[in-house]
């Protein structure tokens, strides 16, 4: 190995043995400071002097001329000997997290950009969505063809929340509009019974995640206040949450999907039901009849002939 790898690295734990004691800085001397271990006169095996917290770089006197009342109280001080050299700055000692290496595949988190509309202002929900229509708070605002809003009535009583828009979505601008869209209104129509323009529908993204992946972390943080205001806005009596990233952001909870589908949580105290995606059902044809159940389960809440019991806790 590299002698000078060897090197740092005992500096390196030096250092770190002294801030663990709790020094805070070090003044480092000049070549001649360490010539030999005679010279060191026990002030250190590094040829430095612990110093204590003393004037930023920039204020610290490179003259090799000491004021009088210094020199007076060095003189003072006999008999360790002073070694003609200037004085150097002082050196701070990194903290345990500098020298820490960063979490595996871990970054250290950003505050998301300042939001586009004060969230305790009343608002409708055009208002809002003039508010953000121009939004570019995390990198899919830059990719987007078109922000997906929302649709439906604002006064609804039942609200449908997915996970992201796909590509019919970004295109046209509204959400459920594609295939998995036309499975929605047949869930909605067909099951509930109830027109699709009752319900108003949404996602938790507003803005398509390129190749229709899943939605990152720092993704659901900036599009988070806009479903909590959109929610706040609408105030309906029941939500279903559809697919995994829905379920889990309404409902507080890291329960897979597998566990929380067909049971009833609550969202700010809103009664909230997940259950499949219907993007989900186009590849597993198999589950249509379980997630028909779920609805007629919503359904029985919405027509006031069952109460909405609690069985998600976060």
């Amino acid at each position: 190995m590299d002698t000078r790898d060897n090197a740092s690295r005992t500096l390196l734990s030096h250092l770190n043995s002294l801030r663990d004691a709790g020094v805070r800085y070090v003044a480092l001397g000049g070549a001649s400071a360490y010539a030999s271990h005679d010279n060191l006169n026990g002030q250190g095996e590094f040829g430095g002097s612990i110093a204590e917290p003393g004037p930023p770089v920039s204020a610290t006197s490179t003259s090799t001329t000491l004021p009088a009342t210094q020199r007076t109280s060095d003189e003072a001080k006999p008999p360790v000997p002073r070694l003609e050299v200037l004085p150097a700055p002082a050196l701070s000692l990194p903290t345990k997290e500098d020298t820490m290496p960063p979490a595996k595949g871990s970054a250290r988190p950003k505050d998301p950009p300042p939001l586009p509309f004060d969230p305790e202002e009343e608002m409708t929900l055009p208002e809002l969505n003039g508010a953000i229509e121009g939004c570019t708070r995390c990198q899919l605002g830059h990719g987007r063809t078109n922000l997906v809003f929302g649709v439906g009535n604002p006064d609804a009583e039942l609200v449908f929340v997915g996970e992201a828009p796909g590509r019919d979505e970004d295109a046209q601008g509204i959400p459920f509009v594609g295939r998995a869209g036309q499975m929605l209104t047949r869930m909605i129509e067909n099951v509930i019974e109830i027109p699709r323009g009752d319900v108003y529908i949404c996602n938790v993204l507003k803005c398509r995640p390129p190749g229709n992946r899943n939605p990152e972390p720092g993704e659901i943080d900036c599009c988070e206040p806009y479903l909590h205001k959109q929610l706040e806005i609408i105030r309906p009596r029941l939500i279903v949450a559809l697919g995994k990233f829905a379920a889990q952001f309404l409902l507080a909870t890291q329960i897979p999907i597998g566990k929380l589908r067909g049971k009833f949580g609550r969202y700010r105290g809103i009664p909230t039901l997940a259950t499949y995606h219907p993007a989900y059902l186009l590849r597993n044809s198999s589950q249509k009849k379980v997630v028909m159940g779920d609805l007629l389960r919503m359904k029985a809440v919405l027509n006031g002939e069952t109460e909405p019991v609690a069985e998600i806790y976060s």
